[in-house]
Parts: C-alpha cells; sequence; structure tokens
C-alpha cells in the first residue's frame, strides 16, 4: 500500500463555502451551454429532419451503442462563439463508444447544421477524432449526413494538408493497420463527401433518405445538361445493386444501425494490453470538494495534492523526491485500480523541479506506466541567478522528457497553463492521447497583466524616443485592451471551441473520464524498448 494524502481542507470554512459556490457556478454555466449545443441546428431545421423518418444525430449514436455503454464525446464545445455562433458542435458529433463489445470511434454527421457541410473546424474535429483512433487502436463508424465542403469557406477547407482530403487519407491509412471503417449513409453524401462510405471497408445505405453521388442533380444538369433525380443518381438502389458503392441495404435509421451492430459483431476480440491492474477502489474524499478547493482567482495558489487526493484510488500517492524540486508534485497512484504516474504543479518550474520531472517521466517511461499530468503552471522561472543555474538547460531536459516518452499520457489543465510551462506539461503540440480542461483554466502565451505591461512597456519607450512621456492613465488605457482580449483568449470556451483541447470537463467527473481513457489507450501502448535524445547534461 501506498501513503495515503492526509487532506487539510475545512469544508466548514467560508473561504472553501466561497470557493465552491463560485466554482460550481462556473460548472453549471458550462454545463448548460453544453445542453445548448448538444440540441444541434435550429428547431425548424430538426423538424425538418424528423419529418424525413431520420433519427437526429445524438439519437443515432444512442441507438447504435451498446446498453449502458459510455460516450467519451471529443470537443463537444468546438466552434462554439464562431461562425456567428450556428455550427455547434462544428456541424459534426464525435466520441468513442462501446459497439457489440468493442470500443470504436464514431464521427456523425449533424444535417440540422449547414446541411451537414464541412467548415475548417468541422475537418479539423474529424481530423482529430481519426488520430484519436489511429493512436488507439480504434475502428471507426462514420455516420454519413453531409453536404460535403461548406463553399463559401473553400479557400479554408480544400487544398491544404490538413483540409478536407486528410480525412480519406486517414481512412486508408486506418483500414490499412486493420482498423475496421464503416460507413452508414443515412442522408446525403455527396462531392468530396461520397468518398466518406466509398473509402470505407463496408457501407451501409438508407433506401429513399442515403445517397452518394460526386455531383449531385444540380451540379449535373449544369455541366451535362442531364436532368436526373437523387434517387437515379445515387439512391439505395443505385449503390447496392448497380454500382457496389454500398454493401447493404436498409429500411431506415434503425435498421442501418443495427446492420452497423452486426458488422462490428465480427470483429474478434480486442487484447488490449496489460497494464498493471488492480481491484478499483474509491478515493477517501468527496471529488465534489474539488470545487471549494479551486481559488476564485488563480493568482492564489492550492495544493494539487488535494487534487490527486479526490481522484486517484483510496487517496493513495506514493510521492516521488518529495523534498526536492518541491514546486513539482511527481509519483505513482492508482485510478480505476490501473497504476499511472502523476506530475502536478505546485508553483513555477526551477532547475531541480525539472530535473524531478524529466527523472520521474524516465521511471514511467521504462516501466511502461502511463503518465497523468495536471496542469497549474505560469511557467518556469526567470531571473540572472536561474538563467546562471541553467534554467533554460534543465527545462529542455523536461521537454525532452515529455516529447519522447513512448508511453501515453494524459493532461488535464486545472489553473493556469502559461508559456513554455504548458510544453513542459504535456501541452496540446506534444501529444498527449487526450487533454481536458476545468471550467476555471486558463491558457496563454503569458498571464495578461504580465502581457500588458510587456506590451505597454514596448509602446512606452517607443514614444519616450520620440520625445513623448505618458502618465499612468495613458499608460492603463493602454493596457485595457490587452487585458480585454487576453481575458477573452485564455477562457477554456475559447480553447475548446478551436480544439486546443478535447472538451471542458466538469471536475468531480475527472476519474470517470480518467478511468475510461486509460481502457481506450491500452489498445496500443508501444512495447518497444524506450530510448531517449540526447539530455544536455
Amino acid at each position: 500500500m501506498a501513503p495515503k494524502i492526509a487532506s487539510s481542507i475545512d469544508t466548514s470554512s467560508e473561504i472553501y463555502k466561497k470557493r465552491y459556490a463560485y466554482n460550481k457556478g462556473r460548472v453549471e454555466e458550462i454545463s448548460k451551454i453544453r445542453a445548448e449545443i448538444a440540441e444541434g441546428g435550429s428547431q425548424r431545421a430538426r423538424e425538418i429532419h424528423k419529418k424525413r423518418g431520420k433519427l437526429l444525430v445524438r439519437e443515432r449514436i444512442e441507438f447504435v451503442l451498446d446498453e449502458g455503454s459510455p460516450f467519451l464525446e471529443i470537443a463537444p464545445f468546438a466552434a462554439y462563439d464562431i461562425y456567428d455562433n450556428k455550427a455547434p458542435c462544428a456541424g459534426i458529433v464525435a466520441g468513442i463508444g462501446k459497439i457489440s463489445g468493442h470500443l470504436v470511434m464514431i464521427v456523425a454527421n449533424d444535417a440540422t447544421v449547414k446541411g451537414g457541410t464541412y467548415l475548417p473546424l468541422t475537418i479539423k474535429k474529424h481530423i482529430r477524432a481519426q488520430r484519436i483512433a489511429m493512436e488507439n487502436r480504434l475502428p471507426c463508424l462514420y455516420i454519413v449526413d453531409s453536404g460535403g465542403v461548406f463553399l463559401p469557406l473553400q479557400e479554408d477547407v480544400f487544398p491544404d494538408k490538413e483540409h478536407f482530403g486528410n480525412i480519406f487519407y486517414n481512412q486508408a491509412q486506418l483500414s490499412k493497420e486493420g482498423l475496421l471503417q464503416v460507413a452508414v449513409v443515412a442522408g446525403f453524401s455527396t462531392a468530396g463527401g461520397a468518398y466518406v462510405p466509398a473509402m470505407c471497408d463496408q457501407t451501409v445505405i438508407v433506401k429513399g433518405t442515403g445517397a452518394i453521388f460526386i455531383g449531385g442533380p444540380p451540379l449535373v444538369k449544369a455541366a451535362t445538361g442531364e436532368d436526373v433525380s437523387v434517387e437515379e443518381l445515387g439512391g439505395a438502389n443505385v449503390h447496392t445493386k448497380i454500382s457496389g458503392v454500398a454493401d447493404y441495404l436498409a429500411s431506415d435509421d434503425e435498421d442501418a444501425l443495427i446492420k452497423a451492430r452486426e458488422i462490428f459483431s465480427t470483429l474478434p476480440k480486442d487484447k488490449p494490453f496489460e497494464l498493471d491492474r488492480d481491484t478499483p477502489s474509491e478515493p477517501d474524499y468527496d471529488a465534489d470538494e474539488i470545487y471549494g478547493i479551486l481559488p476564485t482567482d488563480l493568482k492564489k495558489p492550492f495544493d494539487s495534492r488535494e487534487i490527486i487526493a479526490r481522484i486517484v484510488d483510496s487517496s493513495e500517492f506514493d510521492e516521488f523526491k518529495p523534498e526536492y524540486g518541491r514546486t513539482l508534485i511527481s509519483g505513482f497512484a492508482r485510478i480505476g485500480g490501473y497504476l499511472v504516474g502523476i506530475i502536478a504543479n505546485n508553483g513555477v518550474i526551477f532547475p531541480d523541479s525539472a530535473d524531478k520531472g524529466a527523472h520521474f517521466i524516465e521511471l514511467c517511461s521504462y516501466r511502461k506506466i502511463p503518465i497523468l499530468f495536471l496542469q497549474n503552471i505560469t511557467g518556469f522561472m526567470i531571473g540572472k541567478a536561474y538563467e546562471h543555474a541553467g534554467i533554460a538547460r534543465a527545462g529542455a531536459k523536461m521537454i525532452n522528457a515529455v516529447a519522447t516518452s513512448s508511453v501515453p499520457k494524459f493532461t488535464v489543465i486545472i489553473g493556469n497553463s502559461y508559456g513554455a510551462g504548458n510544453y513542459a506539461m504535456c501541452g496540446r503540440g506534444y501529444n498527449p492521447r487526450f487533454l481536458w480542461m476545468w471550467p476555471n483554466a486558463k491558457i496563454a502565451v503569458m498571464g495578461g497583466e504580465q502581457a500588458a505591461d510587456t506590451l505597454a512597456q514596448v509602446k512606452v519607450n517607443q514614444l519616450k524616443r520620440a520625445g513623448k512621456e505618458l502618465n499612468t492613465e495613458e499608460i492603463n488605457a493602454l493596457k485595457q485592451p490587452i487585458l480585454d482580449d487576453y481575458e477573452r483568449q485564455s477562457s477554456p470556451l475559447y480553447s475548446s471551441a478551436r480544439l486546443w483541447d478535447d472538451g471542458i470537463i466538469d471536475p468531480a467527473k475527472t476519474r470517470e473520464y480518467l478511468m475510461l481513457a486509460i481502457e481506450i489507450v491500452s489498445h496500443n501502448i508501444d512495447k518497444s524498448k524506450q530510448r531517449y535524445a540526447i539530455f544536455r547534461m
């Protein structure tokens, strides 16, 4: 047994109650926004969709999943407050759930949102889902109901490396790796979108509503003068009886999704990597108490051990180097029975804490133990003394270890995430298998006040050289727009809308997310010998 974390939180204190109310309110605010997003397009668009005899996108997902299966949704806030806020969820729902006992990545178009067409963030989200599937060796189900590329934004969706065509490239790569690709064509699959079902290993199409064509009837008429109906051009009968593009004919959405379940039932049983796992046990402390631990102002510190105590089994944590590099916490624990390494921040990163972090990552990597990063980091310590002590060398060592470690990594931003601290703590650019934010979190190149001070000082110096002095009021006027921009752009909703993370999650449910994520990543763990790049000693 590992030592238990002894919590020092007084849940009866006024500070705790104030923090609890504030953070609980943030969670409720985010939950309300998520519920509104989940409705999809306008009420009129949903009514028209239903009148066509079609299930809504989330009804389709619920129907195809095994009874009681969780659904780990990816990027549910994508495109929030972008595109005039008329593309909820970026017009596509993606996530991981169980179908016929298999973990499957599901990517489903929402035809109530701009006809299911692909905006730039729709493509980014679709590709993110495919990368998760590739990283974790998951088969894919595409529920297709799409008008293809959103033509008014064609320059931002068509020609570049991670634009629309990359979706089909990824399908080919996934199939090449033996990861089953299945399509259910429940609506239109138009233009480039026709290649989604055409690139799949097996395709089901719904009679009367499903259609696949490179060019729809209007384009055919314009290009060739030929008058042809949707059914004659690319309906279900055409593709199951004449072209062979689809393999199975379904009478309605439900019939098609039942067929998809049958297809996945023919897959051999998964044989995931056997991670070290004991019988799970609940934390000794209520996860709900996290709301009262997090400060209302992130400039105030909090002990990350208190967070760990409410996430890990039995609140047991075998801390590594507890007296050294004390602004970085590292150690071993279990989550849902699974052995994990945890790295969390308790302040800025100093040379000794960076060395400690690199050392701990090495231990986890050689032992094939997944690593959880809990970010609350304003960056690396700066100043003459620390530059002389080699903060850049130590920081590079930790970043090197994060970048080259071959074990699955998870990141949760529980507070600040600024500058190179984001990199050292496995930010998005370092490819954690999953990255989530809490509603209180902030992410930026630096804090807003530091950015405002820096940029204002540059301007003041420029004006001073030109012979003009600014008073305090004028300097503050320079700072305010910068502060406003940083406040807006560092928020979790701003981040999540742009897919800088995989979603904003309720702190009290973090353990649930992590348990499912660990099960998912166990399907692909690099078993080869760990190697590192050169550490500058």
